[in-house]
């Protein structure tokens, strides 16, 4: 059953609201350019990319209106069929070009909104976009929290540095920079929830935060090795995701 965060957020990009449209491209753009690049094997370069990834866009907002999530398909099965059928559509062109003719624009073929236990699943491709997801919540708490806890936030967890490390550097004591990073992972975990949840359809989505080392919903009394876990797990996410970041921004470079 789809929560309320996930209609609403449908509802959204099939009203066209814009911003909701950059939320997602903001998102999820590196990992379709990165697929996109990846399904080229070099036959496409840096400049096709982009290109193709804005219509991916473009097919987004032409088919939200038939986008039926209920039928149990996964949010990132739905991204990656739009950019497959993009992407097909371009090769066709250029293979019309050859022969002399012009392109025939194809349907979506939308079959693949029932979920299928015999497709296969592109275990790399599903974990960017659960890192997306992460990088996301990272952003919202870094807009909603003062600007020295999240910087203690990033010291410690980002950066991995001690927290006897960063009270030297902030001139402050080390309960108190414990303290301060506690605030901050209490938001971030409610975020997490949050994003994960608006990017979800199916149970097996809402259940990727455990799977990968992120208790979302700690225990009543969680220890101290239930947050050194998290933040671990947060912060080897997070550079994962830069560097997706970095290759991203390198390829719209050349």
């Amino acid at each position: 059953m789809l929560s309320s965060l996930t209609t609403n957020f449908i509802g959204r990009l099939k009203a066209s609201d814009q911003a909701a449209w950059f939320e997602l491209w903001e998102t999820f753009g590196p990992v379709v350019r990165a697929q996109l690049t990846k399904w080229g094997r070099g036959r496409i370069g840096s400049e096709t990319v982009r290109d193709l990834s804005q219509e991916t866009l473009a097919a987004l907002s032409e088919s939200i209106d038939r986008f039926d999530p209920s039928r149990g398909a996964r949010f990132s099965t739905w991204l990656l069929a739009i950019a497959k059928h993009v992407l097909g559509d371009e090769m066709d062109r250029r293979m019309a070009q050859k022969r002399g003719g012009h392109r025939k624009f194809t349907e979506l073929d939308e079959s693949w909104m029932s979920a299928s236990s015999a497709a296969p699943v592109d275990s790399a491709y599903e974990a960017a976009v659960f890192r997306a997801k992460v990088e996301a919540a990272i952003r919202l708490v870094q807009k909603e929290t003062e600007f020295l806890d999240f910087s203690i936030f990033s010291m410690r967890v980002l950066e991995g540095k001690s927290g006897k490390e960063v009270a030297g550097a902030l001139g402050t004591s080390e309960p108190t920079v414990s303290r301060r990073l506690a605030k901050v992972r209490d938001v971030l975990r409610a975020r997490l929830a949050q994003v994960i949840t608006t990017y979800s359809f199916t149970e097996d989505e809402r259940e990727e935060a455990a799977r990968n080392g992120l208790l979302i919903t700690p225990k009543q009394d969680p220890g101290a090795a239930d947050d050194a876990m998290f933040d671990e797990a947060i912060g080897e996410i997070y550079h994962q995701q830069m560097e997706l970041r970095r290759q991203d921004q390198a390829a719209r470079l050349v």
